[in-house]
């Protein structure tokens, strides 16, 4: 965690602290005049300079101011605002405001509250020291402001509330209405006349103010919550008495560090309970560190710059673990795939082990592996297009199906080679031809030949029937897409050179049958 240095500044000095490990050490004080901010520079020399730093100031020249401007939003709104506040506090640079809502009247304007360091020279000192260090300035705070914070932490929801914290500049008591600051007001822990002042005296005067002011009716009840030190409860607790309009509650420094969400046995806690608030509230801003609230343009240069190396150390730190993270992964998976490399070797040992043992066991072989490969080609090329009477049977066997009047008396099928029985040039005609390699189909498919012989099964003298079966039986063969069909012999023959002779009710070739011949080629 980084060391962060928190300023508390009044009109009188500069307290310095640290914040480390959860815990405000420290408490050294600068007197505000030439020596004092000679002293701060040779403290923070000695003390982290390059760590951020965290003003937080407490001042009677601080002004806030209740205004309506008109409801606008973006870049118009922020350039009103800009306006309205440099009219406001021309002389200081150091300026702020928080829009607190809007009127219920017609318009419906924003309600904006303005506040500033109207003294400026005393926080320009400090704040140029710190510029001529080159430290970086994260921000520069009031203590009323941040009461707010502790006000939502601590869960104060009155209407009217006074929050009064007994602070080394004296009282603060910061008017809240609902939750938002309206009012604020710094008085003196010691009077003129050098004793402490009457709390409850002080109360009823920024009661009657804020009436005066309209910020509270009269019957309305303003509940004063007074934090302190737990040695000065018996002493506030006589002064405080509640009135009619008028009711106060003590809370102690430890209880309220508690509600805030401080751990207990912290030094804001244990080492600096009986002190001022303000440990509290430095220890508040420490843990929430909000942006600025008084402008500080380029007196914040350096803590932007401090900003952008810290990005880059942290992304540069995410790179390196990405690449360990991914570094360690590949190692890792180089280690798990060297495994797997061994045991693959092992087992591919093993099975060339066990091969070697199997092909011992083998009779020697008549033949060379080649040879047997291609025996095995030579048997699957014969299995899938050597010529086989089966296709062709198949088609004649579903025309049938679809003409039930005509069976089947003879096929005769063969592979059509060309010139198959012709012996070769220069071969002896006494010897056998030798067979072509179609027949087996390599290196292709050869055409068949199918002789078909069916009757028509009609009645006699039927001429007409067995003519149109036997067409009808054609074309149903005809339809295969590479099946030629020929009718070598018709039932009845009807051509011009062939002499038609016979007697009606003569029997045909057979009682009631027709027979035909058809040559059926198949081309793969």
């Amino acid at each position: 965690m980084f060391t962060k240095h928190l300023f508390y500044l009044t009109s009188e000095q500069l307290c310095a602290y640290e914040w480390h490990n959860g815990r405000v050490t420290g408490g050294v004080c600068f007197v505000n005049n030439r020596g004092g901010i000679d002293d701060f520079m040779d403290y923070i020399d000695s003390h982290h300079r390059f760590s951020p730093a965290y003003i937080l100031a407490d001042l009677i020249e601080e002004d806030f101011q209740r205004v309506t401007l008109p409801h606008v939003s973006g870049r118009a709104a922020r350039q009103l605002l800009q306006r309205r506040l440099t009219q406001q506090y021309r002389e200081t640079p150091f300026r702020h405001h928080e829009v607190q809502g809007r009127e219920t009247g017609a318009r419906r304007d924003d309600i904006v509250l303005l506040s500033a360091l109207t003294n400026p020279s005393s926080v320009q000192p400090w704040v140029e020291a710190l510029e001529q260090l080159q430290m970086p300035l994260a921000g520069l705070y009031s203590t009323t402001l941040l009461c707010e914070d502790l006000v939502r932490q601590l869960r104060l929801n009155d209407e009217h509330l006074l929050l009064v914290t007994q602070q080394s500049a004296g009282w603060r008591q910061s008017y809240f209405q609902n939750g938002m600051l309206k009012f604020s007001r710094l008085t003196p822990a010691i009077d003129r006349d050098g004793n402490p002042i009457n709390i409850g005296a002080e109360t009823a005067k920024t009661q009657q103010f804020l009436t005066s002011q309209r910020l509270m009716a009269r019957g309305n009840v303003l509940q004063a919550v007074v934090v302190t030190p737990a040695a000065d409860t018996d002493a506030l607790d006589a002064q405080c008495e509640d009135g009619a309009e008028t009711v106060f509650r003590l809370l102690s420094l430890a209880s309220v560090a508690a509600s805030a969400g401080l751990k207990s046995g912290s030094a804001e806690v244990d080492e600096l309970a009986g002190r001022m608030a303000e440990p509290l509230l430095l220890a508040l801003l420490a843990r929430r560190a909000p942006p600025s609230h008084y402008t500080l343009g380029l007196w914040q240069r350096y803590f932007k710059l401090w900003r952008a190396r810290v990005g880059l150390y942290a992304a540069s730190a995410v790179i390196a673990a990405s690449c360990a993270v991914w570094t360690g992964a590949n190692l890792w998976q180089e280690h798990v795939d060297h495994s797997d490399s061994k045991r693959l070797a092992a087992e591919a040992a093993s099975f060339d082990q066990r091969y070697r043992a199997t092909m011992a066991e083998i009779p020697p072989r008549v033949t060379s592996t080649a040879n047997m490969r291609a025996a095995v080609n030579v048997e699957r090329m014969l299995a899938t297009q050597s010529g086989t009477p089966l296709g062709m049977a198949t088609v004649v066997s579903e025309a049938l199906e679809s003409t039930p009047q005509i069976r089947l008396l003879q096929l005769d099928w063969k592979v059509n080679v060309p010139a198959a029985n012709a012996p070769a040039p220069g071969q002896d005609a006494t010897q056998a031809t030798p067979i072509s390699s179609l027949v087996a189909g390599i290196p292709e498919r050869a055409p068949q030949v199918l002789v078909l012989e069916a009757e028509i099964l009609s009645d006699q003298d039927d001429y007409r029937n067995a003519v149109d079966s036997m067409t009808q039986f054609a074309q149903a063969l005809a339809r295969h897409p590479r099946l030629t069909v020929e009718v070598e012999k018709p039932p009845v023959d009807t051509r011009s050179s062939v002499k038609l002779a016979g007697k009606a009710g003569t029997q045909l070739a057979a009682p009631g049958h027709a027979r035909f011949t058809l040559n059926l080629v198949w081309k793969p």
